[in-house]
């Protein structure tokens, strides 16, 4: 990078900084949902596993069609304030109401009213989170085209992410053990009051976060132009087959983050259940903080020494080692080792993360090479809807598995030994297989990377600079 390029990258960190806020916000809502969702429909709503088996998957089927939908949206948005920003805010508004109704039963409702209630509200999470999470994150490439630069953006982003999952991680236990009016022996466990105050407190930052985003951040007009084409699901499905590197993409980045989340999810239920003592759950979540903090500077060492085929295999690889050793760790009962074992596989999931970003702000410069149109936020929503099926694979093998053995949501640590076996399972033993397979995929086809890549960035900035010559000719 040269002198002026480096220049121009610092004078856009205080961008990047104010673009990055909005990345604390979304995960607070996602983090609310992914972790603790199960654990208030199964332990105070009491309902039925089978309900939320068909529930998730039905959500699933219809975020396959809503999502490429709002992507398409987006390409095509020309609004005064940018592409991507109005979007942002007003997907931010209506998911804080949704997250805030989700985990409160404000009308007191019972039997088939409360599946009802329930099963609209987990859909309209989706789809409110959907209008604020494609347009945030096809942000990415409209910022630049440069791979350095890109690095930073999705390194800075993931950063304030982090800080989100850790807030929910490290303060969400506090605050919901601190609010709750339920005893199990000794020990408070989460009841409803602990739900509806952190999903409340959750939203309102959501929407906060949201505003200052907005407010600071600014959008590349070249590389953010709105698509002309007209609207058409059937081109949004086209545009999504035709990119043979999205479909391998979403393969991989799909069981990679499985792993990850239901680790995440379990650990709910891992404290409760197995360990017995709720707050434990949030030393659990500074040691993950720790990692994810360790995991980004991480990525800019790793810039230096490896490719990025290379760094993503190293993350993936610390993640797989982590999780052995929290199983050892677990089994041993030995929390402590448990906890630091857990840094590690937070500081491989940093590095995957930014990782998953830039290789799909690649895929939209390698879509635009192949098939002439950018398609920053159809491809981007590949993102959002990979992460629900994530949560998706977690949801059943979570939900099957209590099911199978018996899971009582309010006897907490009273249930059976075979219970206790399946939440660590899916704390420390299942995850790991995810991870190993997401690798494989990734070493086996994924191909944008090294030379050929290069190539790639080489030609979309002599496209940049021929529209450039052609523009200024004109004037």
């Amino acid at each position: 990078m040269s002198k002026k390029d480096e220049n121009k990258s610092k004078n856009n960190i205080p961008r990047y900084l104010g673009y990055g806020l909005g990345a604390i916000g979304l995960d607070l809502s996602y983090g609310m949902f992914n972790q603790y969702l199960n654990k208030y429909l199964t332990d105070v709503l009491m309902l039925h596993s089978a309900f939320l088996l068909f529930l998730t998957a039905f959500s699933r089927v219809w975020d396959g069609i809503n999502d490429p939908i709002m992507g398409s949206i987006v390409d095509r948005s020309n609004h005064k304030m940018g592409k991507y920003r109005p979007w942002i805010l007003l997907g931010a508004c209506l998911n804080g109401i949704v997250l805030s109704l989700l985990f409160n039963n404000i009308f007191g409702l019972q039997g088939v009213g409360l599946y009802v209630y329930i099963a609209i509200m987990y859909v309209l999470w989706g789809m409110t989170n959907t209008v604020a999470d494609i347009p945030y994150w096809s942000m990415v490439p409209s910022f630049t085209s440069d791979p350095k630069e890109r690095n930073l953006v999705a390194t800075i982003t993931r950063a304030f992410s982090g800080i989100g999952q850790g807030i929910i991680q490290i303060i969400g236990p506090i605050l919901m053990t601190a609010v709750s009016i339920t005893y199990d022996g000794n020990n408070k466990v989460y009841d409803s009051n602990s739900f509806r105050i952190t999903s409340i407190s959750c939203s309102f930052f959501l929407i906060v976060f949201a505003l200052l985003c907005v407010s600071v951040t600014k959008e590349n007009k070249r590389l953010s132009a709105p698509q002309s084409e007209k609207f058409s699901f059937s081109n949004s499905i086209k545009i999504i087959k035709s990119n043979d590197q999205l479909m391998i993409f979403m393969i991989f980045a799909m069981l990679s983050n499985t792993g990850w989340y239901l680790a995440a999810a379990a650990g709910s239920y891992f404290f409760d259940v197995v360990v017995g003592n709720v707050k434990m759950q949030s030393t659990f979540g500074l040691f993950g903080a720790v990692g994810s903090i360790i995991g980004l500077p991480a990525v800019l060492l790793l810039e230096k020494w490896f490719d990025k085929r290379k760094r993503y295999i190293i993350a993936l690889t610390v993640e797989v080692i982590g999780f052995v050793f929290m199983g050892i760790s677990g089994m041993l009962r030995q929390y402590t080792l448990l906890n630091i074992a857990y840094t590690f596989v937070s500081l491989g999931s940093a590095v995957m993360f930014v990782s998953q970003t830039v290789f799909l702000s690649d895929i939209v410069d390698y879509g635009e090479i192949k098939t002439g149109g950018r398609n920053e936020s159809v491809t981007f929503s590949m993102k959002g809807f990979l992460q629900k099926m994530a949560y998706t694979m977690q949801t059943i093998s979570l939900y099957a598995l209590l099911w199978i053995t018996g899971y009582v949501g309010d006897m907490h640590s009273g249930n059976s030994a075979q219970v206790h076996s399946a939440v660590s399972a899916m704390m420390y033993v299942i995850p790991p297989l995810f991870i190993i397979g997401s690798l494989i995929v990734f070493c086996k086809k994924y191909k944008l990377v090294g030379e050929y890549m290069d190539n790639i960035t080489l030609k979309i900035s002599e496209k940049i600079k021929k529209e450039k010559s052609i523009l200024n000719e004109s004037n």
